[in-house]
């Protein structure tokens, strides 16, 4: 019996299922486990069925910050690089999970055989550059703690329940700010009774209340792919779309 929370396994037919199942492997990903490396050919792409992966962007300097995160709503990196080619980002287990693996030219193969799999991809594709061209948008426009509202309600979105576990220096390196600033946004949530912070923990106490306080940095009209919205969109709503 097929046993998945990964929005695009799920919804293979029964035959592609038990054809790509025969390459995929189970894993663990814990915390910091490096998926992508920068500028290296891209062995395995992931299937996470929790947790949540981080797509960092670096400068020659050496700061960074996270233009897009992946969950149980994709595959992980978010493109299909085929011939050997590298990702031009590092791409991060930020909140532990587990999920599946397959290499890469297990993946191409599976592919050629499954040609009706390739809209299920370009649909979670065009919603997750929709993610990084509106987390650009936010970056620009509105405040940390805005942005940190967003964060948590796209993080909750992929995840189950509404503990996400992350340190105050992941959470610098997800916004791109210093670690003062991150504890200065957190306390305003606080504040707002939208969440509780402890060490390594983030619990959201009232999600209505942070949607509405993150107002448009998350509520972002018109991103979602074409066709079906539940191939667009992962199973908590609208999460593909920020």
């Amino acid at each position: 019996m097929r046993c998945t929370q990964n929005l695009i396994l799920s919804h293979l037919t029964d035959t592609e299922f038990l054809a790509f199942e025969t390459v995929l492997e189970p894993l663990i990903l814990p915390r910091d486990l490096r998926l992508v490396h920068t500028g290296m050919p891209v062995s395995h792409y992931y299937f996470l069925e929790n947790g949540i992966a981080s797509v960092v962007a670096a400068s020659a300097a050496g700061r960074s910050a996270e233009i897009g995160l992946v969950g149980r709503d994709g595959v992980s990196p978010p493109a299909l690089i085929m011939e050997g080619n590298s990702f031009p980002f590092e791409i991060t287990m930020q909140v532990a999970g587990h999920g599946r693996r397959v290499e890469t030219a297990a993946l191409a193969g599976f592919l050629r055989e499954n040609p009706a799999v390739l809209p299920l991809l370009s649909h979670f594709f065009h919603n997750f550059f929709a993610q990084v061209a509106h987390t650009a948008l936010s970056n620009a426009v509105h405040k940390i703690d805005v942005r940190l509202a967003k964060w948590i309600l796209m993080c909750n979105d992929r995840l189950n329940g509404e503990e996400i576990a992350i340190t105050h220096e992941h959470l610098a390196t997800v916004l791109g700010v210093r670690r003062s600033s991150v504890t200065d946004a957190l306390h305003i949530l606080e504040g707002e009774h939208l969440i509780y912070s402890t060490r390594g923990l983030v619990i959201i106490r009232n999600r209505g209340a942070l949607e509405a306080f993150a107002a448009d940095a998350y509520d972002l009209p018109g991103v979602s792919g074409p066709a079906s919205p539940e191939i667009a969109r992962p199973p908590r709503a609208r999460a593909a779309a920020h």
